[in-house]
């Protein structure tokens, strides 16, 4: 559902009261996507200090994330979800954000990369309404929410050049979903450990490129593939 699909009591700005952060500046912002190749403009780092305040805000009544360092946000959520767009890349086509959360890695991509197609998939209705919100607060169009279970879904079937996904559990029925829902030719494209990367390289049907060491973490990698059978 795109915002004006959901609940019209869901619609509105939460009535969370709004208190003050230490919200970085545009060289702190820059300093923290350089490493993973972004160079934000300034039109950019606003965006993020923008989304960065609402989820620091919605976070202290529903949880969207346990990391409340500024920094560690830029670095964790922003630049390692950006990093794919230089790495891959990830310019234009229609990505599928399999359990999306706060937005990552979904909407971040969509913020360095503007021409994506996003859809964003969360069940959780609360995580939801505050995509939603981002959306608004940042003025995103391009982007569709689904809050539904990826069991539920029948109609994104072959339409996806990318598949990404973050903090989900990569079991064998996500890889046959994603499978399902990849054009011919897209990308799956997983943030995962080394030793889940591993585990994955071993499954079958599935074609795997060398996993990309992501920027200043331990042991963290993007993982991409595509079904053997392309």
């Amino acid at each position: 559902m795109r915002r004006g699909d959901l609940p019209k009591d869901k619609q509105k700005s939460s009535d969370i009261s709004i208190s003050q952060y230490a919200l970085p500046d545009d060289a702190a912002i820059s300093g923290a996507l350089t490493p993973f190749g972004i160079a934000p403009s300034p039109a950019l780092a606003e965006a993020i200090r923008k989304y960065m305040e609402l989820l620091l805000r919605w976070n202290q009544k529903i949880s969207l994330t346990s990391i409340t360092d500024s920094q560690e946000i830029l670095q964790r959520h922003f630049a390692e979800s950006m990093f794919a767009a230089r790495a891959i890349p990830i310019v234009r086509g229609r990505l599928v954000d399999i359990g999306s959360g706060a937005g990552f890695p979904g909407l971040a991509l969509k913020l360095v990369a503007p021409e994506l197609e996003v859809t964003l998939i969360e069940a959780n209705m609360k995580k939801s309404v505050f995509l939603a919100e981002v959306l608004r607060t940042l003025g995103l169009g391009g982007v569709r929410i689904i809050s539904k279970r990826i069991e539920e879904l029948s109609d994104l079937e072959g339409g996806a050049d990318f598949v990404t996904c973050r903090a989900v559990r990569q079991d064998k029925h996500l890889l046959a979903w994603a499978r399902s829902a990849l054009a011919e030719g897209g990308k799956f494209v997983l943030w995962v450990g080394t030793e889940d990367a591993a585990g994955l390289e071993k499954r079958s049907q599935w074609r795997w490129n060398a996993p990309i060491a992501v920027p200043m973490s331990t042991g963290r990698v993007l993982l991409v593939g595509k079904p053997t059978s392309w």
